[in-house]
């Protein structure tokens, strides 16, 4: 019997000792070495708790209805997680002074507290910038590792919790999930130190990935329309650790001709067939992007997405010719760094797949949808209106992501899910700016556009047979929108295969119609006698009213300049404008009594930007009595 129990406690020991260890260090190293990022998390699960309205709705966090699971007599209860797992990511927009509790492996006391700000706020170690930021773009975000071996409660003990996203990571027994201690967390120093400067560092260079045996191909070339050449070629296994093009200008533009095209091995079709600008993260026409990952800078585009492969790489650029536009050759310098490492059985092949769609009010853009294994990583979209006259509501979409079979994640908006928040709102989702994974590529209303990015690292989203990642396209947010994306993604073999890029779909469109809601005052200053209620603009006085329009954003052109009338006092009012051009006179303007929500025209307008700055649009009003004329927008129409 002595014997028996002895061999059981050494198979045990032998089971226990194969297990793999995940702890606080363990998973910063996964936010840094992202060497680790092609490799399969076996045995795990991503999934994610928030705020999003059950019904349908666009309550996602405005009542607090849907933002706990249960009371408790400490509070409210946001996550209750059973099981082995690390929490990889927490996003709001609206965090407060109230305390969140972390209780793990089920004890009566919490293992952290911490004021729910300050998860954000960078003042409280081990939640240091730039793992935590707080108010980019509207959003709060978090990516310090908080892992937990058997179960995890947090309990937010206020009033009212609003918009959340909790996403964490389950692990199966094959895994020793090590409990977050908050003394032994504040002792690893040197690898938040590690993590931190190298997200905030923005010289982008591969040297920041220290691979070991790095080789380049460097090329110099002039590339004609119609024309492609192969810039790396490897006839033997490794990796792909870092592409770069120069220099980023000849890319922007409203023509997007140069697709980037990478095939793996003996597969026949590429895994990458994707715009350069929309897979080096361009917005309409100009550099936007400068992720850890990938972007572009003033002086290069880069990608160090590490894209391992088992005999063969060929990278290659084409030049589609348009005839309807002169086209100028590309001349260009290429790098491509690669080592011998060979793709290893623990690890898939890079692939990216380029859509594009204008969806149905009622139906869904998809990322990504297909059967296989792999992991999902990174997302890069564009979303522009079609209709100009109406506010950009189309950016309101939840994310849901269906992994095997299952609704694994559920978003709140389509800002939340790129880290933002308050879409369209001053101080929130209205301007470009980004982080080391995600961030705002373009927003401009008059333009009803915008765009942005997000890359997963440690939150990563394995599938083992099919996943469906998608956004939201209506019933709140239904305005006729033309989305394209890049979703990227590591696979056995590729899940999705992309179209390639056409001449139709890849030519950046600019509205014939500009419009500048008087609520929004980034476009719109008023002086002298009008006020401002409800969303609305009132000329009160007779004499001494004006708007400036800052028109930064609008193409060269003439333009016809209306104004949107809610109700007005008087039948007349005078009208003076002045534009780049000159001060034009006065003329006599028709208020159309009687008739509400009517456009009236008030004159042409020259727009030019060879000025600095660009010089705005200002209109002057007089009247023989006070006209109390109300609207809520302006309206620019190109001639």
């Amino acid at each position: 019997m002595k014997f028996i129990i002895t061999v059981f406690l050494f198979i045990g020991s032998l089971i226990v000792n194969a297990q793999k260890v995940v702890n606080f260090q363990s998973e910063l190293r996964r936010l840094s070495d992202i060497s680790l990022l092609p490799q399969y998390l076996d045995g795990t699960v991503v999934k994610q708790v928030s705020s999003y309205d059950r019904t349908g709705g666009n309550d996602d966090g405005f009542s607090g209805k849907y933002s706990f699971i249960r009371k408790e007599k400490e509070g409210l209860v946001i996550l209750d997680a059973q099981g082995s797992g690390v929490i990889e990511r927490i996003w709001t927009p609206t965090p407060t002074n109230d305390t969140l509790d972390f209780y793990f492996d089920g004890s009566s006391k919490p293992g952290l507290s911490i004021r729910f700000n300050d998860l954000f706020s960078g003042k409280v170690a081990p939640f240091l910038k730039p793992l935590v930021d707080a108010y980019r773009v509207g959003g709060y975000y978090c990516y310090v590792p908080i892992p937990y071996a058997k179960s995890c409660k947090i309990i937010f003990r206020g009033e009212k919790i609003m918009f959340h996203q909790v996403q964490y990571r389950e692990y199966n027994p094959s895994y020793k999930v090590e409990t977050f201690n908050l003394a032994g967390v504040l002792a690893q120093k040197n690898l938040l130190r590690k993590v931190a400067n190298l997200w905030s560092d923005e010289n982008r260079t591969i040297s920041n990935f220290k691979y070991p045996g790095i080789k380049t191909i460097a090329k110099e070339m002039e590339l004609m329309p119609g024309e492609s050449t192969t810039i790396a070629r490897i006839s033997s296994g490794g990796r792909i650790t870092g592409i770069e093009l120069d220099p980023p200008a000849i890319f922007n533009g409203l023509y997007k001709q140069a697709d980037i095209k990478i095939t793996w091995d003996d597969e026949t079709a590429p895994a990458v067939y994707v715009p350069v600008a929309d897979f080096f993260g361009y917005a309409f026409g100009q550099r936007a992007m400068e992720s850890l990952l990938v972007g572009a800078t003033k002086g290069k585009l880069y990608s160090y997405i590490p894209m391992p492969f088992e005999k063969s790489a060929t990278i290659a650029l084409e030049y589609r010719k348009l005839s309807e536009i002169q086209q100028e050759p590309l001349r260009l310098r290429t790098l491509v760094h690669y080592t011998a490492q060979k793709k290893t059985a623990s690890e898939g092949r890079f692939y990216a797949k380029w859509a594009h769609d204008e969806p149905a009010n009622g139906q869904s853009y998809v990322f990504l949808e297909g059967k296989g294994k792999g992991h999902y990583i990174g997302t890069i979209l564009q979303a522009q209106g079609r209709d100009y006259n109406n506010f950009t509501e189309f950016f309101e979409g939840d994310d849901q992501t269906y992994i095997d079979g299952e609704l694994r994640l559920h978003g709140t908006g389509s800002e939340d899910y790129f880290n933002g928040g308050w879409y369209a709102q001053p101080g929130g989702w209205t301007e470009r700016a980004g982080a080391a994974l995600s961030g705002c590529t373009d927003y401009s209303i008059p333009l009803s556009r915008t765009g942005g990015y997000r890359f997963f690292l440690s939150d990563k989203m394995p599938f083992s047979k099919e996943i469906k990642h998608t956004i939201e396209h209506g019933p709140v947010n239904n305005r006729p929108v033309t989305y394209s994306s890049v979703a990227m993604y590591y696979a056995n073999k590729a899940i999705a295969v992309s179209e390639a890029p056409s001449n139709t779909f890849t030519k950046v469109s600019v509205p014939d119609t500009l419009t500048f809601y008087t609520n929004f005052l980034k476009h719109i200053t008023y002086n002298g006698g009008i006020d401002f209620k409800d969303g609305h603009a009132i000329v009160k006085d007779k004499d001494n009213n004006s708007i400036t329009i800052n028109v930064n954003e609008v193409p060269d052109g003439r333009y016809a300049l209306y104004l949107n009338k809610v109700d007005a006092g008087i039948n007349k009012i005078s009208v003076r404008i002045a534009d780049v051009t000159k001060i034009y006179d006065w003329r006599t303007v028709d208020l159309q009594a009687g008739k509400k929500d009517t456009e009236i025209y008030l004159g042409d307008v020259d727009i030019k930007h060879n000025t600095v700055p660009v010089v705005p649009v200002n209109i002057m009003f007089r009247s023989d009595a006070a006209p109390e004329l109300i609207f809520n927008r302006m309206v620019l129409r190109k001639k």
